[in-house]
């Protein structure tokens, strides 16, 4: 069954390749935070990115896709711009990004206004797929998914009975915040604080003043790699013994290498982690690391696996028709280091595999595991 899939993946590429060798490169755009509070996470998508092209190109034994990379900076505005600029004067035939929420669901419209397909690796604010814009996708778990998944195993582990939560203040943070609370509520936990923290915060000791007064026995946190950092350091030099858990950058090489000591024995629900067992996950964290010295982190996997994403429907299509792309990616079957990938009919990618890690010896070891489920339809 395996064979014979992969080897229709390399009959429907090889057609492909031929159907455009004798056309111009075929470009994807590509809008993410390169510059900013969140530029390692958006480095590290370009770089897994970067790699699924290298992987295409070679399989398909012409170099027919290029990516044009813009940085959006997580910005609605930014982002917004660079997507014209992308659509009107580089003439991409699909988007990729652009990292935030809310910059992606800047970009939306104007995707659906061009009929360009569109394509979301991280922004996991649940409605964005509920918005009936039938150019847009999201190879990424959403936060209600992830809270579902695993609210219940943290509110039993850790014996949680109070818990503060800290985000930062955009639609993924309040996302995030909102899915966990809700479901650990129904599980029994106490929501006793809830704050919020503006990208590029480098001061939290009158947040985490209140953290001490709120006397939980766990705090919740979203936040991404340079906020997190240095927010958990300040945690531990206030001098608070406490549960820390979330998502966003927590399982990564750059966050654990930021905080040090101070990462120890951290909890973290995240889509990916290089220490997923599997041939397939082995395969793709020995050559992230023959390209980039180090290991993949769960933006690194979101690049790297919604990119090979748009390319097999390009492929598939055997065309740059936009609506051709697009029928290829509802018919998506995508085997990736973490699972396999389908899309619902709203464009939303369930099957794949989730994971709580805890943070042991800067080593981010998986505690469980579980493929992420199809949301309820509405």
């Amino acid at each position: 069954m395996r064979a014979s899939k992969l080897t229709k993946i390399g009959m429907a590429t090889l057609m492909f390749s031929c159907s455009v060798c004798a056309q111009e490169s075929i470009k994807l755009g590509v809008i993410e935070p390169l510059t900013g509070s969140v530029a390692y996470n958006g480095t590290a998508y370009v770089n897994g990115a970067r790699l699924a092209l290298a992987e295409y190109n070679k399989r398909t034994a012409a170099k027919p896709v290029q990516l044009v990379i813009e940085d959006g900076q997580c910005s609605p505005a930014n982002s917004v711009n660079a997507a014209e600029k992308l659509i009107q004067k580089d003439k991409v035939v699909a988007l990729l990004g652009a990292f935030c929420s809310s910059a992606t669901a800047a970009v939306m419209p104007l995707a659906q206004q061009y009929k360009v397909p569109f394509l979301t690796g991280v922004s996991s604010q649940a409605d964005l797929t509920e918005r009936n814009n039938p150019y847009f996708f999201r190879s990424a778990e959403t936060d209600a998914l992830l809270a579902k998944a695993f609210a219940k195993i943290l509110a039993e582990k850790l014996q949680l009975k109070r818990v503060a939560y800290i985000g930062v203040n955009d639609d993924w943070g309040r996302g995030s915040i909102q899915g966990f609370s809700q479901d650990l509520a129904t599980h029994g936990v106490k929501n006793v604080m809830t704050e919020y923290f503006d990208h590029g915060a480098t001061d939290f000791y009158t947040l985490l003043a209140k953290l001490r007064n709120a006397k939980a026995d766990g705090v919740f946190i979203a936040a991404e790699t340079q906020d997190g950092a240095i927010l958990v350091k300040q945690l531990k030099e206030f001098g608070i013994d406490i549960n820390v858990f979330g998502v966003g950058s927590w399982a990564t090489s750059d966050f654990i290498n930021l905080v040090g000591e101070a990462s120890e024995g951290i909890y973290a629900a995240v889509p990916y982690v290089y220490t997923l067992p599997g041939d397939s996950n082995q395969q793709f964290v020995k050559a992230y690391q023959a390209q980039y010295k180090q290991f993949p982190d769960k933006y690194a996997a979101a690049g790297y696996n919604s990119t090979h994403i748009m390319l097999d429907a390009i492929g598939h299509a055997d065309s740059t028709d936009a609506a051709k792309i697009i029928a290829s990616l509802k018919a998506t079957d995508y085997h990736a280091p973490n699972g396999n990938y389908r899309f619902t009919d709203q464009g939303q990618a369930y099957g794949f595999d989730a994971a709580l890690v805890q943070i042991r010896q800067k080593v981010p070891e998986v505690v469980t595991s579980t493929a992420v489920e199809a949301p309820e339809k509405k």
